[in-house]
């Protein structure tokens, strides 16, 4: 990814008020001192469409079946993301803090499917979104998502408008913790 490519993303991100500071508890346990609340990006549907074709543009190739959005962040940018690629989009949410298929969306043996996310750290909800989905015999080929916060590490190919290095803690090791700061918790996630 070039640099010009990534700075128009973060000024879209900017510009919609979704790089946020301050002590955040994140949907995988850690703490950190940034977020990236994307929802503030997605309320736009022409900021979506721009920074989604920045992963468009790298996946377009790969011969995508469906793309397969976690409830909640995963769902917008899997519609945006088919919708470009021409392709359904569907999604996985939890029931009793399961991930799951429902509704009637149905994935069949042998297809190439696409994770997509609003953000990826820990890749928690995409990793158990993959394992649903491989029960059903599917093949996942990535990850697309807005903002890539992994640390390099995420066992598929993370697919990104953007890197965005952000520093996260255990609760043990959170500096912010131990000045006393209070948290916020702005994911979807029960914990």
């Amino acid at each position: 990814m070039n640099e010009e490519h990534n700075n128009s993303v973060i000024e879209e991100l900017k510009q919609s008020e979704a790089l946020l500071e301050g002590h955040f508890l994140l949907s995988s346990g850690r703490h950190s001192d940034r977020y990236c609340q994307c929802a503030k990006l997605l309320q736009y549907p022409d900021r979506a469409e721009r920074v989604i074709a920045k992963i468009t543009e790298q996946v377009k190739d790969l011969h995508i079946d469906m793309v397969v959005g976690p409830a909640m962040g995963g769902i917008i940018v899997a519609y945006e993301l088919g919708r470009q690629l021409g392709v359904p989009a569907i999604f996985t949410e939890r029931v009793d803090n399961v991930m799951c298929l429902r509704r009637g969306f149905e994935v069949k043996p042998g297809m190439k499917l696409l994770i997509s996310e609003d953000v990826v750290t820990t890749g928690k909800s995409s990793l158990e979104t993959i394992e649903v989905l491989k029960s059903f015999g599917a093949e996942v080929i990535g990850v697309a998502c807005i903002a890539d916060r992994s640390d390099g590490s995420f066992p598929y190919p993370v697919y990104s408008a953007t890197k965005l290095n952000i520093q996260n803690w255990a609760v043990e090791d959170c500096p912010l913790c131990k000045q006393g700061l209070p948290f916020v918790k702005p994911g979807s996630r029960k914990m």
